[in-house]
Parts: structure tokens; C-alpha cells; sequence
């Protein structure tokens, strides 16, 4: 039988309040337990003595047996000293996703475009001005004003 020691939820909506206790491991959560060996009340400051309260005799005796605290159980046993708990490491727990990192790249390559598309409008309107600058300014010949026998005409058609 593997036993398990970990918390068991007790309290109402939304006040918690849990029990530390030693289990088989495939009794529910909140179900059958072997002995109570602690109590942690998170509503409680997290530097309040009450906050995490255990029998440490209970706790040493039931590892000794081989009882196997779950996460939230080690971190209490580390903070008092009963037993030391390794740091663990997940450098891929940040990485995003397949699909989020698709959507950067593509991200990226849009914005690239635009870019360039911009530096290229900027080339052309520095080349386009340059040429301005460079060539005599010539101006356009001005439409001639209908004369009055022109209007004459366009009225009797």
C-alpha cells in the first residue's frame, strides 16, 4: 500500500482550510485517511505561527515508514526543518507554444514587409525630390479661356 501525506480540503466556499494528513494514495482527497498529523489555514498571514501547524513526531515517524509528501506538503516540511526538499528546475516553463510561436514569426515577417516597404516609399520620395531639385522647373502650358465664338457654338449644339 502506498501512502501518501498530503492535504485533505475542509471549510466552506471560499474559506479553506486544510488538514494534513497521511493517506493510502488512492483514497479521495477529501475521503478516508490514515491519521491527521497537521493543519495549514491559508486565509491566515504568512508569517503567523498558526498558519501551518504539524505534530513533527507523527510527520518523522510516518516518512520513516515511507510515506511520500506531495509538493505543497515538502514546501511545509522544508520551511520547519523536518525534512530538506530539492529546488526543481523546468526551463521549458515559459517557452510558449507551438502556435504562439508561429504567430510571432509570422508577426515578425509582417512587420519586416512593412518596413521595407516603408524605407522604400522614403527612397522614392528622396529620389523623386532630388530629380525635382535637379531638373529646371518647366511649367505646364495654360489651358486657353474659350473665346465668346467658342461658346456660341457648344450652346447651339
Amino acid at each position: 500500500m502506498a501512502i501518501a501525506m498530503r492535504l485533505s480540503r475542509g471549510g466552506s466556499k471560499k474559506r479553506p482550510y486544510y488538514r494534513i494528513v497521511v493517506a493510502d494514495q488512492r483514497a479521495p482527497r477529501d475521503g478516508k485517511y490514515l491519521e491527521q498529523v497537521g493543519s495549514y489555514n491559508p486565509l491566515l498571514a504568512k508569517d503567523s505561527a498558526e498558519r501551518v501547524q504539524m505534530n513533527e513526531e507523527r510527520v518523522k515517524h510516518w516518512l520513516s515508514v515511507g510515506a511520500q509528501p506531495s509538493d505543497r506538503v515538502a514546501r511545509f516540511l522544508d520551511a520547519a526543518g523536518v525534512r530538506e526538499r530539492a529546488a526543481r528546475n523546468n526551463p521549458k516553463k515559459g517557452e510558449p507554444g507551438e502556435n504562439a510561436k508561429e504567430r510571432a514569426e509570422e508577426k515578425a515577417a509582417k512587420l519586416a514587409e512593412a518596413e521595407e516597404a516603408k524605407k522604400a516609399a522614403e527612397e522614392e520620395a528622396k529620389t523623386a525630390a532630388a530629380a525635382a531639385a535637379e531638373a529646371p522647373a518647366e511649367e505646364a502650358p495654360a489651358e486657353e479661356a474659350p473665346t465668346a465664338e467658342a461658346e456660341g457654338e457648344e450652346k447651339a449644339e
